[in-house]
Order: structure tokens, then C-alpha cells, then sequence
């Protein structure tokens, strides 16, 4: 398995630029603890967001990205449970071929990916795996001068 560590997808020629376009169901931790999500363990804090995907999956978002991150949905008040929607930012992302590992930040935990899914930048230092059948529903490439960025 290669071990990626933390990559700056910014300087890789191979990485392209993405946005996000998800709904997500969304409860906030009242204790510290530790959500099992399909590529790894997430450590989470008391606030911290408790994430599940449009595919069943879960995972947690600090409090401070969180709120940076997402924006209330469907008439959920800011700050209390319910539906969310990430907010448009361009991330930067790689298709591995084969099995990889990559800390989700500077040490933290590990997470790990199957050939075919894809590494993602969402800012120096903070990173994700995305199952390759789930990235083609909810990332999208950006055209143009913001595009693909290949050879």
C-alpha cells in the first residue's frame, strides 16, 4: 500500500480541480469520540460535526470547518442538527491506481483508499479519501482555466 503521507496536490501534475455538490444529514457530537467511516477511523471533539453522506456513509467535520464549510438546508436552523449543503469551493483531487494511505491531517488519523478512488486536498494540510463511485456522483470537474490540470 502506498503511503502518500500529507501530499501538496497543488504541485502534482496528475491533480485536478473539483467542486463538491452534496446534501448531507448533519448532528453535532456531545462528547469526544470516534466515527468509523468506510475509508478509516475519524477522531471527533465535542461540536464537532457528525456527517452522513448521500450514500449512507459517515464521517466528522470540525466545528470551525464545518461552519466555514456548510450552510443550512431544507429549514434547518444554523447550528442544530438536521440537513446541510457544502458550500462550492474549489478542492483539489487524484486518482490513485493503486491502494493508498494519507493522513487526514499532520497527525491525525489515517485513512485508506482502494485503487480507483481518489485523494483530496480541501486545503494545505486537510485531506480526504473519496470511494471512486461516490466522487463520480458528488465532485464535479471544473472546465476552462480552472480545469483539469494535465501535462
Amino acid at each position: 500500500m502506498r503511503d502518500l503521507g500529507s501530499p501538496d496536490l497543488a504541485t502534482d501534475r496528475d491533480a485536478v480541480r473539483v467542486v463538491k455538490d452534496e446534501v448531507v444529514a448533519v448532528e453535532f457530537a456531545l462528547d469526544a469520540g470516534v466515527v468509523v467511516s468506510s475509508v478509516g477511523e475519524n477522531r471527533y471533539a465535542r461540536g464537532d460535526a457528525l456527517v452522513t453522506g448521500s450514500d449512507g456513509d459517515r464521517w466528522c467535520v470540525s466545528r470551525a470547518r464545518f461552519d466555514a464549510r456548510y450552510r443550512p438546508f431544507a429549514g434547518t436552523c444554523a447550528g442544530a442538527a438536521g440537513v446541510y449543503r457544502n458550500v462550492p469551493v474549489v478542492v483539489l483531487a487524484k486518482r490513485m491506481d493503486e491502494p493508498f494511505r494519507l493522513a487526514r491531517v499532520v497527525g491525525g488519523d489515517v485513512l485508506c483508499g482502494q485503487a480507483g478512488d481518489w485523494a483530496v486536498q480541501y486545503a494545505p494540510g486537510d485531506y480526504g479519501v473519496v470511494d471512486g463511485t461516490r466522487f463520480a456522483r458528488v465532485y464535479r470537474p471544473l472546465g476552462g482555466l480552472d480545469g483539469p490540470r494535465r501535462g
